[in-house]
């Protein structure tokens, strides 16, 4: 199963997809797994970050929205939140710059007055055939906003976190079978499994669990928005099961991390690869 070739501008927009995404909106329904938690999901406004917080909310969450420009996705995504009967709260900026990342956990605190779940989602990828071409800044955006944000995003969320929160960060398959034309991308996303590995072991003694999730191809906006049209056309079909996933797809994972029922569960990488192993 294929994708017709598309492309959009960076950060790209949920409805220019097509085939639209699949979120959940019409089959997730929750069981009160996340009543009363405070949330906050970087990059919420579409993909995988609106899977989650969708998901989070029909499980009982209150939802910190962050994102970056994409002022109409975020106001969908925060529109499914409050369907839920659920807060939401829209904080919109770059995660690259570290002193966003402590207003986005300062926002929460004013609105929630604690953070009981940290999801570091918001991500940056650009295909390039060599090194030679990568523009220095590109390089150092994608580093700057996939993982130095995590440090940020987590040294400020800390001290509002008590014994029982959880830190889930998005890594991918690409930490473990890294695509060469992704390679800064492929390279941030081994760092957060070894980051959030130190902090699992870090944060035991206090109650804190950390744990990344590593999806495999998932259908978003930034699939048209980085690759080539004919890299989109065969995006996932290589996987085992043939296809892409879909949003939807992927945020039950987080939602099992971010539960009580978890609590043994730190320092873990859980593959949502359609089939293909990470080791």
């Amino acid at each position: 199963m294929s994708q017709p070739q598309q492309q959009q501008k960076p950060p790209g927009v949920e409805g220019e997809l097509e085939p639209q995404a699949d979120h959940g909106e019409d089959s997730y329904r929750g069981s009160g797994r996340l009543v009363g938690k405070a949330t906050v999901i970087t990059g919420a406004d579409s993909g995988i970050g609106r899977a989650v917080a969708l998901a989070f909310a029909r499980e009982g969450a209150d939802v910190l929205i962050a994102y970056l420009e994409e002022d109409e996705d975020a106001a969908e995504t925060e529109r499914l939140v409050e369907a839920a009967g659920r807060r939401a709260v829209l904080v919109r900026g770059d995660v690259a710059d570290p002193a966003h990342c402590r207003e986005i956990a300062q926002r929460a605190v004013d609105a929630f007055g604690r953070i009981d779940v940290l999801v570091n989602n918001a991500a940056f990828q650009m295909s390039r055939n060599s090194l030679e071409e990568t523009p220095d800044e590109e390089w150092d955006h994608t580093f700057r906003t996939n993982i130095t944000a995590m440090f940020h995003l987590c040294k400020a969320s800390l001290p509002h976190m008590g014994s029982g929160s959880s830190i889930i960060n998005t890594s991918s398959i690409n930490s473990d079978q890294p695509v060469p034309t992704l390679f800064a991308y492929a390279a941030t996303k081994a760092a957060i499994v070894n980051f959030t590995g130190s902090l699992a072991q870090l944060l035991a003694e206090r109650g804190i669990r950390a744990n990344s999730v590593a999806p495999g191809p998932v259908w978003t906006p930034l699939i048209p928005s980085t690759m080539p049209p004919e890299q989109v056309e065969t995006f996932g079909t290589d996987t085992p099961m043939g296809r892409v996933a879909q949003p939807a797809e992927v945020a039950p994972v987080y939602v099992m991390l971010a539960t009580d029922e978890a609590s043994y569960v730190s320092g873990a990488r859980v593959a949502v690869t359609g089939g293909k192993p990470i080791i």
